[in-house]
């Protein structure tokens, strides 16, 4: 399967985030993008080539641990994208409030956590995620919150904006 880059410049404009840095990352998203389609076309000629054994290879390990790096980039790349612009507070979804709550002790307290994730030193993502065994941040910088039963939501903020809710069916 080859990904192509979507289209986010409709994002271009949006309040609180200038359009240098949605540019930038554009240009990280679809490098990203290609990159996964390199190491995709890499393992089909690895296979076709008798390459792929088991155990395998150090050189196909490696690319397969690269593989998960580009892929979770371009894909969290799309999501973060697809998720910004939401204009509800989090007080409109009082099912999550209560389930961030539980699984934190408070709203308050997940979003502290939240947030240490979102500006720890390092690269990749902060992403709050929901199950049906609880809720958990990970990362290091971002701002996407996916619930896995249900709808997209995500929690964005700048350090110029409000923090907000968006909701994608």
């Amino acid at each position: 399967m080859t990904y192509a880059a979507k289209d986010y410049a409709k994002l271009l404009g949006m309040a609180g985030f200038s359009d240098t840095l949605l540019k930038n990352h554009f240009t990280l998203y679809q490098g990203y993008v290609t990159n996964t389609n390199k190491l995709l076309d890499t393992f089909a000629a690895m296979l076709k080539e008798g390459k792929v054994a088991s155990p395998p290879s150090p050189e196909y390990a490696e690319l397969k641990r690269r593989l998960g790096w580009e892929f979770n980039g371009m894909r969290l790349h799309e999501l973060y994208f697809e998720n910004l612009g939401g204009k509800k507070p989090l007080a409109a979804f009082p099912a999550v409030e209560k389930k961030l709550a539980a699984a934190f002790g408070s709203v308050a307290d997940w979003e502290k956590d939240f947030r240490a994730a979102g500006t720890m030193r390092g690269i990749g993502w902060s992403c709050s995620t929901g199950t049906a065994s609880g809720w958990r941040t990970s990362g290091s910088t971002s701002t996407t919150l996916r619930i896995r039963r249900g709808a997209r939501r995500s929690w964005s903020w700048t350090s110029s904006s409000t923090p907000s809710w968006s909701t994608t069916a």
